[in-house]
């Protein structure tokens, strides 16, 4: 790869993962309700699921979607009932006899895989990163499935970055409303409600 398609490709890739976006509001909703450990842990969640959809587009799996409309909305529609389900069961827990209960409802296993399957189960982002990654290969350098993994693992990275720096100053501004007496209903009704509002956004999209 040309290093000047190498230095677009960063510049494009840095000012994507900056732009906030449903990735984001699931971190910031984590590290918000539940501290710095679980905004971390769903940031490095996020970006397993983008490690799948990398996979997906440099062995042609994402190219399904595609040219399937059907399999593109079973997959929309699925995470868009995940997400409501999650939204859901995060207003209705009503655990409030003490803040750690309040604050810590799920564990961090919970929380990555969450944050995997919030991202995998988006089919905007399969169809983004087959639009994306395929147009920085150049086929005479070599394996294209080996630049798109290449080049898929630089946007990870810097993905992973920007929303660990994310979780920290969000966590750092849940930390400082903890003292408030209500702040554990506050956090309860910020995280699902996220969780809503992506679900339902991504039920709404269209697909292009």
């Amino acid at each position: 790869m040309p290093d000047t398609s190498l230095l677009l490709f960063m510049l494009a890739t840095v000012t994507l993962n900056v732009t906030p976006g449903p990735d984001m509001l699931y971190v910031i909703a984590r590290s918000v309700g539940q501290g710095r450990p679980a905004g971390i842990v769903s940031a490095f969640g996020i970006a397993g699921g983008c490690i799948v959809h990398t996979l997906a587009v440099a062995f042609g799996l994402a190219g399904i979607m595609l040219a399937v409309p059907v399999a593109y909305e079973i997959v929309r529609y699925g995470g868009a009932a995940y997400l409501v389900y999650l939204g859901l069961r995060t207003l209705l827990n009503r655990r409030e006899a003490t803040a750690e209960a309040a604050i810590k409802p799920d564990g961090l296993r919970t929380i990555f895989l969450q944050g995997v399957l919030t991202n995998v189960l988006n089919p905007k982002v399969a169809l983004f990163f087959l639009a994306f990654l395929p147009q920085f290969v150049d086929a005479s350098r070599g394996s294209v499935a080996a630049q798109i993994v290449f080049l898929g693992g630089l946007f990870i990275t810097s993905g992973t970055i920007v929303n660990v720096a994310v979780a920290l100053a969000a966590s750092y501004t849940g930390g400082r409303l903890r003292n408030h007496r209500r702040s554990p209903a506050v956090f309860r009704w910020i995280t699902g409600g996220v969780f809503l509002g992506l679900g339902i956004r991504l039920a709404m999209l269209e697909r292009r």
